[in-house]
């Protein structure tokens, strides 16, 4: 870990400003070990973000960067794709950022399949601008916009996804860190566009607001309601009620827009 650390993190930017307690240097380190696994040439990974909590990640991280506009990351993501295809380009956005201000390129990104990978941190609130409650905040807790709790269903961000035509969709906490980092590596290597869901505690934002404790008393809720898909299919509709399901929801086969692109393009020349 120490040689990751120097290798893919610049120490320059250290300290980090996450508030203590927060899950996103875990989902941070599970994304560096899974790209450190896959092999990339480190001048051919992108990190892209938009704006919030989650997304200072890419300041932090020693690869080619982009810090961009809030709900914009796949946008950014998307034309970079388009013109470098060979690029390795992994898109880090919060809950808020992902699929509320970027839900209408959330969902285009998942219909087109192209090639980029979502990493998506889910801590059920905006965190950084107050506490406003995000599309993922669960039906019934409070937030600084919803004081006696939010009246709105919260979206299933990969069913969503695979609405829209995503291929590849998977979820873990940060409760089980080795998990996520496998999870991200099948991403990566999974040709069309990938969405994670890391499930991650904000015990200041969130948890205080909602009595749910410590970061720790946090990251053991979120072990003890996990399930392992494989588990899942074993269990009644009530018996799943509060738990979370994790590991590779789905994967699908569908072309990938790059290539089909260049594909067009081709023909159209010859």
């Amino acid at each position: 870990m120490e040689q990751l650390t120097r290798d893919f993190l610049r120490s320059q930017k250290l300290p980090h400003i996450w508030c203590p307690g927060c899950g996103n240097g875990i989902v941070t380190a599970a994304l560096v070990r899974a790209i450190e696994r896959a092999g990339y040439d480190q001048s051919d990974v992108v990190i892209v973000s938009g704006i919030g909590c989650s997304s200072r990640a890419a300041g932090y991280l020693n690869f080619n960067t982009l810090h961009t506009t809030h709900g914009r990351a796949l946008a950014f993501a998307t034309g970079l794709k388009m013109s470098r295809p060979e690029l390795k380009i992994f898109v880090i956005m919060g809950d808020g950022d992902c699929s509320a201000i970027g839900g209408n390129h959330f969902i285009h990104a998942a219909r087109r399949n192209i090639d980029l990978n979502a990493v998506i941190i889910n801590n059920y609130i905006y965190g950084m601008t107050g506490g406003q409650h995000s599309p993922l905040t669960p039906r019934g807790k409070k937030a600084t916009t919803a004081p006696r709790g939010t009246l709105e269903r919260a979206f299933d961000l990969l069913e969503l996804a695979k609405g829209a035509g995503a291929t590849f969709g998977a979820r873990a906490t940060a409760a089980q860190p080795r998990q996520l980092e496998q999870l991200i590596l099948r991403g990566a290597n999974h040709k069309g566009f990938s969405v994670i869901e890391a499930l991650s505690p904000c015990p200041i934002a969130y948890g205080r607001r909602n009595k749910l404790g410590t970061a720790v008393d946090m990251l053991r809720d979120m072990k003890e309601k996990s399930i392992s898909v494989e588990r899942s299919f074993q269990m009644a509709d009530t018996e799943l009620e509060e738990k979370t399901v994790t590991g590779v929801i789905y994967t699908l086969d569908a072309p990938e827009y790059s290539e089909e692109y260049y594909r067009s393009i081709e023909k159209t020349v010859n």
